[in-house]
């Protein structure tokens, strides 16, 4: 099982130096989450001992109780071989996120990816000044018009930017997309493309400070083309931990 992970692990980092020549990239520009989604809590501890530093979830039961249990293995490492443990990763929010689930999630959250209401926003304030934290959101952004998924439409991006910048607790980052599913990754290109014009306007509109700098963008079957048209931060489960589970 490790040897197929580390296998797994080998080949996407490859696929992102791959794709980061072709775009004229640093691959170390290139931040992978790894979506631990239906994964076991000793094949995290494996994915974590080998290096992969940001791992998301999409609900937040499942990261606030696969959090806590690593946590808790990595406080026993440390006291056991501190010059052996690694670090304590960071969690990435990516999928909904309703608002009565806000408290419970912020303890064990670094970073949300799908923040889509002003509403939401507030709350994220309200509970980030309440335990004294401050946290990394992105907006997600429904570029395909999609009923089925979340996010606002791209022509609200600019106006919910401009009421939540000024938020305590909260610093908007950047944007984030999930592409239509399709076999084939080139018809993701558009929709990458489409968010990535946004990105650019709002920057060069001054709508947003200079920490807004992240694209989230592109999964397992699409991350090459997403680093292709500007992703900064890649969401991969499948292509990690496919054939471990």
């Amino acid at each position: 099982m490790r040897r197929k992970l580390s296998e797994n692990y080998k080949r996407v980092r490859e696929r992102i130096a791959q794709s980061c020549q072709r775009a004229g990239r640093r691959p170390e520009d290139i931040r992978l989450v790894a979506v631990t989604k239906m994964v076991e809590s000793d094949v995290i501890r494996m994915a974590v001992e080998m290096g992969m530093e940001d791992l998301g979830e999409s609900r937040v039961q499942e990261l606030v109780k696969r959090a806590g249990m690593l946590n808790e293995h990595l406080t026993r490492r440390r006291k056991l071989d501190p010059d052996s443990a690694p670090a304590e990763p960071r969690w990435h929010m990516i999928g909904h996120l309703q608002r009565n689930k806000v408290r419970p999630l912020l303890p064990w959250a670094h970073t949300i990816h799908s923040l889509d209401s002003l509403r939401l926003a507030e709350d994220i304030s309200a509970e980030a000044a309440r335990i004294g934290r401050t946290y990394p959101v992105l907006i997600e952004v429904n570029v395909a018009g999609e009923k089925s998924k979340f996010g606002i439409a791209v022509g609200a991006v600019p106006h919910l930017a401009e009421h939540i910048i000024e938020l305590p607790g909260i610093r908007v980052v950047g944007l984030m997309t999930m592409a239509p599913l399709d076999d084939d990754p080139e018809a993701s290109r558009p929709h990458f493309a489409r968010l990535r014009e946004v990105f650019e306007d709002m920057k060069s509109e001054r709508v947003v400070g200079p920490e807004f700098r992240e694209l989230s963008m592109g999964m397992s079957g699409d991350f090459e083309v997403a680093i292709e048209e500007g992703a900064t931060m890649i969401r991969v489960g499948r292509a990690l931990f496919e054939g471990v589970v």
